[in-house]
């Protein structure tokens, strides 16, 4: 993986490793919300909420756009369907190295040998 991808996950998985920022995730997926509205679903200032969502948008799950005075945020699917590529790519990996730890227990010499 290139440094760029490598900083891409990070940036990824830094974001959706705090609960609230996959709730608001999921309601943003749902549909656009201003971030004044999802701020008043969570029990934090409006500052954390706000803040909660930068980083969501510097991950590149979350897109911000001003409407008047509001910032409305809608999630960015195909940022998410590259997330769940990326968690494929590891379980592919992960799938070789136990297949590889079955075949090397199927040709170990068993103790009666």
């Amino acid at each position: 993986m290139a440094d760029a991808d490598e900083d891409r996950a990070d940036a990824l998985f830094h974001a959706l490793s705090d609960r609230t920022r996959r709730d608001i995730l999921r309601r943003v997926l749902a549909g656009e919300h201003s971030v004044s509205v999802l701020a008043a679903k969570y029990e934090m200032s409006f500052a954390a909420v706000q803040k909660h969502v930068a980083v969501l948008e510097r991950a590149g799950l979350l897109i911000k756009r001003r409407s008047g005075r509001e910032q409305l945020a809608s999630g960015d699917v195909a940022a998410v369907q590259a997330v769940s590529d990326l968690l494929a790519e590891f379980e592919q990996v992960w799938r070789g190295r136990i297949a590889r730890i079955d075949e090397l227990i199927a040709t170990e010499p068993s103790p009666e040998d």
